[in-house]
């Protein structure tokens, strides 16, 4: 009989107190606890060429003080992943089903984290900002790159205040959104978070109301039975449908930030066919809105 492989997760960190905040985040879900938690650091080396420069006797002493610089940055880099497996280990994790990558930057960090995710990952978690964001920026470079090409997995943008304790999941009657509902099933099963899925109709026509209603029940029900054929108890599962509203996104974020949920699920697509379009406009929106909060978007 062939052994299954072992589920793994790979979580981009960079040294900040954001990627802290992604580690306690991520070791906080109860499936990742028993799946291998891999740290990954993409550190930006000075290029080779760079020491040639050492030939030249008028630059000889600048480039041994970025060589001192580099060193110093890897040691911190070093440091702060221990700190990072300790937390994990202190919040119930085998030091076995951790594991540490310090990789010196390739193509880019998005890149590489894009190629490392090709080795059988199961989802991916990244900071929504990291260590060089400026004020006002919603999302750091690294995070809107991933979102932009890292399709195949499930990813996780974490905000500063993010929780797992109550996940809301925005729902439609796609296929895309039936495969997020189970992507949340094997992400979240064992977890005791509930999982409240949501579906927001714009229209306000007492008929049309009534007729997305009653397609989204059913939805709501075979989804439920899914969820706790994974697991998880009909308790921790509800449902919920607005109508009227102006904007789907801003109702799914203002609905997560006035009933306390901490993550919210968005499919990569929705309705829309259109390939022109790599994310939806609803999660593609969702994502931008959510300051502080962690949005996971599955393929």
């Amino acid at each position: 009989m062939v052994e299954e492989a072992r589920k793994k997760v790979l979580v981009g960190v960079d040294g900040s107190d954001r990627a802290s905040q992604t580690v306690r985040y991520m070791g906080r879900i109860a499936p990742f606890q028993h799946m291998q938690v891999v740290l990954y650091n993409v550190f930006s080396a000075v290029p080779d060429a760079y020491w040639d420069l050492q030939r030249q006797s008028h630059v000889a002493k600048r480039v041994s003080e970025i060589k001192a610089w580099e060193l110093q940055r890897r040691k911190e880099a070093e440091n702060f992943m221990e700190k990072a497996r300790k937390m994990l280990l202190a919040m119930g994790l085998a030091d076995e089903d951790i594991v540490v990558k310090i990789r010196d930057r390739q193509e880019g960090m998005a890149r590489d984290l894009i190629k490392e995710a090709e080795g059988g990952y199961s989802a991916v978690a990244v900071g929504r900002r990291g260590a060089g964001f400026l004020k006002h920026i919603v999302l750091g470079s690294v995070a809107t790159k991933l979102l932009e090409r890292l399709s195949f997995l499930p990813l996780a943008l974490v905000g500063k205040k993010a929780t797992p304790d109550k996940v809301l999941v925005a729902m439609d009657i796609s296929e895309n959104s039936r495969r997020a509902l189970d992507s949340v099933a094997d992400l979240f099963a064992g977890s005791p978070c509930t999982i409240d899925m949501m579906h927001v109709i714009r229209a306000t026509e007492a008929d049309y109301v009534t007729e997305v209603s009653g397609e989204m029940a059913e939805v709501f029900k075979n989804a439920k039975e899914s969820l706790i054929q994974k697991g998880f108890k009909p308790e921790q599962i509800g449902s919920k449908i607005i109508s009227g509203a102006k904007s789907r996104a801003e109702t799914v974020v203002a609905t997560a930030r006035s009933e306390g949920y901490g993550t919210i699920v968005a499919g990569r697509r929705g309705l829309s066919k259109v390939q022109e379009f790599f994310m939806g406009r609803v999660s593609n929106k969702i994502v931008y809105l959510s300051k502080g909060l962690a949005v996971w978007i599955v393929p």
